[in-house]
């Protein structure tokens, strides 16, 4: 068994499974259905779902492997991102500068993914 499925196994609480399950299933049934989105709401689904909610995740998972993972404060953190993240684009449509706040919001977002990620490989691979 890898250091990494060591690490999993001891620390991770068997109500887990019920939230790995649904999360299969949302992904068989987003596979599977393929859902479509309205042309209107794609700068806001780009912001809102490919930057804040990869954002809350790997800053999930960090937080578990550091073993400080609080699901509330996940919860939190997921929602606020994606409100924060949305409100910022539609406030940059409303004033002229959507593409720039967009940018931005990808910017800051992106940089905050890429520390977790680095922060995750440091805990899991080792220094």
């Amino acid at each position: 068994m890898t250091r990494i499925a060591r690490m999993i196994a001891r620390t991770a609480p068997r109500s887990m499974t019920p939230a790995l399950l649904a999360l299969l299933i949302g992904v068989a049934a987003g596979l599977l259905l393929g859902p479509t989105a309205p042309h209107w709401l794609a700068p806001y689904l780009a912001v809102a779902v490919v930057a804040a909610a990869v954002d809350a995740v790997l800053g999930g998972a960090r937080a578990f492997v550091e073993r400080t993972f609080d699901d509330r404060v996940f919860v939190v953190s997921f929602v606020g991102d994606v409100v924060v993240a949305v409100l910022l684009v539609l406030l940059g449509e409303l004033v002229g500068f959507a593409d720039a706040l967009s940018t931005a919001v990808i910017v800051v977002l992106g940089i905050r993914i890429f520390t977790s990620a680095t922060a995750l490989r440091r805990a899991l691979v080792g220094r």
